[in-house]
């Protein structure tokens, strides 16, 4: 089933929109959860949660990309179950995928947060697209799936620390980027 026949079913407001989408984007959510958790009982319960989130936002809303917007809802319910269930611990998945970008990215906490991060949104968003295809599939998969480098390395033929090193240059041009639009790191 296509992603705009299992919309209108949201909108419908039929039970076959949640089967449908989690035979469509199921594996696609279980893994975005399990990399940024590690745990596969608390990826499969952010997976279940993520259908009542869409079961939830549709309608109003009409994704132009089912995919993209179901895993923007598990990833962002798998961080907020990762910060919960870590806060007052030291977690090397996720933790550590949020210490590579923390020298590049700025930290949140200021009155205007919401505009600031809607700005470096866009701002990230015309770094990537001025990278070549591979260096921002690379980027993606690291930073947003959250694939392990040795994956990422596995998956295109070159070793670990090849891919790590391309990672580290990806970040450093993002902060670079970043300050030559003015944003402060």
């Amino acid at each position: 089933m296509d992603d705009f026949a299992i919309v209108e079913l949201y909108h419908r407001r039929e039970q076959l929109a949640i089967a449908e989408s989690d035979k469509k984007y199921g594996p696609l959510c279980r893994s975005i959860a399990q990399r940024l958790l590690g745990c596969r009982e608390d990826a499969e319960e952010c997976v279940n949660d993520t259908w009542y989130a869409a079961w939830d936002k549709m309608p109003p809303d009409r994704p132009q990309s089912l995919g993209a917007f179901l895993g923007r809802i598990t990833r962002n319910l798998s961080i907020s179950r990762w910060r919960r269930d870590h806060a007052r611990k030291r977690y090397d998945g996720m933790e550590l995928l949020l210490s590579e970008l923390e020298d590049c990215v700025p930290a949140p906490g200021t009155v205007e947060e919401d505009l600031e991060r809607q700005q470096l949104a866009g701002i990230v968003s015309a770094w990537l697209d001025g990278l070549e295809d591979q260096e921002r599939r690379l980027f993606i998969r690291r930073y947003w799936y959250g694939d392990p480098v040795k994956e990422l390395a596995a998956g295109r033929g070159e070793g670990a620390n090849a891919i790590a090193q391309r990672l580290l240059r990806l970040r450093k041009g993002l902060r670079a980027f970043l300050e030559s639009e003015g944003v402060s790191v």
